[in-house]
């Protein structure tokens, strides 16, 4: 009898222990599969802001391209440099606003000019101008296009976050030329400007053409 009753009982007891059971189990894939949903989701999205670029760059030349590309290099250097610990957060933001703002020079030249070709462009700061000038011009009172010692172009400011002021580095033609001609060149007229021959810097200021 006893054991009748306990049969009885595990054959009532049966039933909803599946059911118990599955409910569980019926959750787990239903998170299961909302989490792979989630994951296709971001994968796809990392996938186009890494084809968006390319996409732009398909508008220029192979020069311009190259140049475009050699931006996302250093780029994904500093993420990978700052992920590791290496550099502190204040000089990843400098440098990646640094190159954001070479960045946007470089396309603006590339559409304006509608050429394949760049110049060696340096983007430096207020406090940096010491790392391209002996005696630093008076950036605020610079005319945009003008020849500083032979061997900078003003570019104009960039705003990337901070300001950025940006130069071309004149080839060894034109300074060749400028020298002939005998031009001296003077910021406002009040006296020679003179710039550093290029040098290391505590903070990388310059993305140099990689095609040269």
């Amino acid at each position: 009898m006893a054991d009748r009753h306990v049969t009885g009982y595990h054959e009532l007891k049966g039933p909803h222990s599946r059911r118990h059971r599955e409910r569980p189990l019926a959750m787990k894939s239903k998170l299961r599969y909302l989490l792979f949903l989630l994951m296709l989701a971001l994968l796809a999205r990392q996938t186009l802001a890494q084809a968006r670029p390319t996409t732009e760059d398909e508008h220029f030349g192979p020069v311009v391209t190259a140049y475009l590309g050699y931006l996302r290099n250093e780029q994904e250097v500093v993420d990978d440099r700052v992920s590791r610990r290496e550099i502190s957060r204040v000089y990843y933001r400098r440098n990646s606003n640094r190159i954001r703002a070479l960045r946007e020079v470089a396309i603006r030249i590339a559409r304006d000019s509608g050429n394949d070709y760049l110049p060696e462009l340096e983007a430096v700061t207020g406090d940096e101008l010491r790392t391209l000038f002996e005696h630093p011009p008076n950036i605020t009172s610079l005319p945009i296009g003008r020849v500083v010692n032979n061997t900078f172009r003003f570019l104009g400011p960039v705003r990337s976050a901070e300001v950025f002021y940006v130069f071309a580095r004149l080839d060894p033609y034109e300074q060749s030329e400028l020298k002939r001609l005998g031009s001296t060149d003077s910021e406002g007229g009040a006296g020679h400007v003179n710039a550093k021959p290029a040098q290391t810097a505590t903070r990388p200021r310059k993305v140099g053409n990689p095609w040269r």
